[in-house]
């Protein structure tokens, strides 16, 4: 699925089974709540806290993907265009970016292997 598919189907089932989008603010704390899912998964799963019994069965893909879909959710709702977003701002970094993280000392030492 492209990016351009991802806005089209979101917006067809916000129109087919969410009967509206919410406003731009209620969506907005919903991207920070999911956002908040995924930290609370990476620090126990990659990080020094342990899980609690709650939490082992929460799977790490289903929550990008919430945070996926508010995310698309915004983006249609305030008429942007993600694939030339992310376009755009691919350029920016390679342009802006392109020595800086290759001339990093602290980085020198990661091995692409």
């Amino acid at each position: 699925m492209t990016i351009e598919q991802a806005q089209k189907t979101v917006d067809l089932w916000i129109k087919e089974n969410g009967v509206r989008y919410f406003n731009e603010l209620t969506n907005m704390a919903i991207l920070m709540e999911e956002v908040g899912e995924v930290a609370r998964i990476i620090s126990r799963k990659f990080g020094e806290q342990s899980f609690k019994e709650s939490d082992k069965q929460v799977d790490l893909a289903d929550e990008f993907a919430d945070v996926l879909f508010v995310l698309i959710c915004l983006a249609n709702q305030t008429g942007i265009d993600l694939t030339e977003a992310l376009e755009k701002n691919l350029d920016k970094k390679t342009n802006r970016d392109n020595q800086r993280h290759k001339n990093n000392q602290k980085l020198k030492h990661y091995d692409k292997t």
